[in-house]
């Protein structure tokens, strides 16, 4: 779950993504979700992203995490063609080892061939980076690339099992306010492939974990920021959990995913982070570890970032980095923090 750009951040929640739906289709908890037709672009709505995490160890020994996210967004609900086009697109990349954290970020007008979608054969790129599914899989079968001055990588990755669909069949209530947003994952991809760092190439293997999500107004005026977690565990489970920050207790929400790919969504309240230790990041205090606790599943687990200094100095800064996972469950996993000054 992720920003998305479009004007300056104002005191609309974290990056303006708090500002009202201004004419823009606003999601709905009736809409049944459609594939492979919901795997492409929903201009309809201000913002939108293909978000994809991997966990990954080396052929070296050494931990590492993978960040691959393109991002839509429309400056107004009207269409155009070519250079009028209202959309504008955004990719982010990285590369995070305990030492290192390499990124690139790329900008693009769409209607110009530059960045786009298309759901079937699905395809998702920005100039050279992509994310291609093979003919008639779907996304169960993807190639990814991406590459910065630092760095380059080119993964597989393929997945047997359902799409999550979080929330209330993809309807994910943000707020208490009710501001929402469609929302599905597939949480569960084997990745193989090779990073190419400055100083080696690494060949690599893991899990990894694609969110897909749409809106015009996700977020309350008085939310600033989020906190929000994919963790998968030794015994085959998954948690996706997120709090939402305001200036009292936030708002929650979680989804349980068991080994056999059967769901359960916990409600606001549910799920309980406690940041355990802080640490100076770009200026900013940063949790870096927590507590993450989901009593209705005896889950009481503490996460930790591999690389505390897991900053994505991009248009709109924010923290990404993989976490180890200790406690009532082990494993690994991705955390994202944003809104933090």
């Amino acid at each position: 779950m992720l920003f998305l750009f479009g004007s300056a951040a104002q005191a609309q929640g974290f990056a303006d993504l708090g500002s009202t739906a201004q004419g823009f289709a606003v999601p709905d908890r009736n809409t049944v979700l459609s594939f492979p037709r919901d795997h492409g672009a929903h201009p309809r709505f201000r913002i939108e992203w293909w978000y994809l995490t991997a966990t990954l160890t080396g052929s070296d020994g050494q931990p590492y995490g993978v960040q691959w996210t393109l991002f839509r967004s429309a400056l107004r609900p009207q269409d155009g063609t070519g250079w009028q086009t209202p959309q504008l697109w955004m990719g982010h990349a990285a590369v995070t080892s305990a030492t290192e954290h390499h990124i690139a970020e790329r900008m693009a007008r769409g209607g110009i061939g530059q960045a786009g979608v298309i759901a079937a054969p699905f395809t998702a790129w920005i100039d050279d980076w992509a994310m291609i599914g093979d003919i008639g899989t779907g996304m169960d079968s993807l190639s990814l690339t991406a590459r910065g001055t630092e760095f380059r990588y080119d993964l597989k990755l393929h997945a047997d099992t359902p799409l999550v669909l979080q929330g209330e069949r993809g309807y994910s209530v943000k707020s208490a306010d009710g501001q929402a947003s469609h929302y599905y994952s597939q949480p569960a991809f084997d990745v193989t492939g090779t990073l190419y760092l400055p100083d080696r190439d690494v060949q690599v293997t893991g899990q990894g974990w694609l969110d897909r999500e749409w809106s015009s107004q996700p977020l309350s005026a008085n939310q600033s920021g989020w906190d929000w977690f994919s963790l998968s565990f030794d015994s085959g489970a998954r948690m996706m959990g997120f709090r939402l920050r305001d200036s009292g207790a936030g708002y929650t929400s979680a989804t349980w995913i068991a080994p056999d790919g059967t769901t359960q969504s916990l409600p606001d309240g549910a799920l309980q982070l406690t940041p355990l230790t802080s640490q100076k990041v770009q200026g900013r205090t940063i949790p870096t570890r927590w507590r993450v606790a989901l009593p209705a599943r005896q889950l009481d687990i503490v996460v930790d970032a591999l690389n505390a200094q897991s900053w994505m100095e991009t248009s709109f800064p924010y923290w990404e980095g993989p976490v180890s996972i200790s406690g009532s469950h082990t494993g690994r996993g991705y955390l994202e923090m944003t809104g933090y000054d």
